[in-house]
């Protein structure tokens, strides 16, 4: 486990916001949204190991948000599984790190995405499978609360729900925030709980930028028998730069170098 939680999640933010500059072309905002999200699954609730990132007993990491993978690239690189130099390589040609994840090009992927919805059919699948071949590996998918308009993420719903897949996690990015403005002016998602709640999942509520709160969460899902978990996790679009903070702008704008000056002088 991880003991500086504040100290990892402000260099993952650094780093995002960095990469995000170099390559002229990233998603800050919902990036910045799931640090501590990530860092907590990372540094202390999946069994994973960077040194065998095949292991067949480990847990599954699904980024159906596929376009915060700066984030997801920052936590793999902290943990381990690739020299953190490679994240100044976002999106340059010829990278593994592309704009958003291709698992062939990366150890550490478990899933390719960007098209949004697909991600939790997806974790079903690899939930499915476990138990199939008796294995007790759990699969944890972060889906946007944009995202949620998506129907195949409520047809994906059902289906955890029906085949009791108490070994899938969801963890929306309740962040309330998209491409195009808020999320309620969109297309309204809440309440997003109840939603979950009224497809038969356990739902657990939580503070998406407290860890204590986030790993209290995660223990409650994993003790949860015959039903799937969803974590709710209330976050802010652009977490740690007040000038990205709740801005729609800054879904999918790299910062200039006087802005991402600014917003490096805000996180310590």
């Amino acid at each position: 486990m991880h003991t500086d939680f504040p100290n990892l999640c402000s260099r993952m933010r650094r780093d995002i916001l960095e990469m995000i500059h170099a390559a002229g072309s990233g998603h800050p905002g919902g990036s910045l949204s799931c640090v501590e999200i990530l860092a907590t699954l990372y540094f202390d609730v999946m069994r994973v190991n960077p040194a065998n990132p095949s292991d067949p007993n480990r847990d599954r990491f699904l980024l159906s948000k596929g376009h915060a993978a700066p984030a997801l690239y920052c936590a793999l690189a902290h943990r381990g599984y690739f020299d953190r130099n490679l994240l100044a390589t976002l999106r340059a040609f010829g990278s593994p790190l592309q704009g958003h994840p291709h698992m062939s090009s990366l150890p550490g992927l478990d899933c390719s995405s960007g098209s949004l919805g697909q991600g939790l059919s997806i974790a079903n699948g690899l939930a499915m499978a476990a138990k199939k071949q008796g294995k007790n590996y759990r699969t944890y998918c972060l889906l946007g609360d944009g995202e949620l308009q998506e129907g195949q993420i409520w047809e994906a719903a059902m289906t955890a729900a029906h085949f009791g897949l108490d070994n899938v996690c969801v963890i929306v990015d309740n962040n309330g925030v998209q491409l195009d403005g808020n999320t309620a002016d969109i297309m309204g998602v809440e309440p997003v709980g109840d939603k979950f709640r009224a497809f038969g999942w356990h739902v657990v509520g939580a503070d998406g930028h407290d860890v204590n709160a986030l790993q209290l969460a995660f223990r409650l899902a994993g003790t949860t028998r015959g039903r799937p978990t969803a974590i709710i996790a209330e976050t802010v679009k652009g977490k740690g730069v007040s000038f990205m903070e709740n801005q729609c702008a800054w879904h999918g704008k790299a910062p200039d170098k006087e802005e991402l000056a600014a917003a490096l002088a805000e996180i310590k």
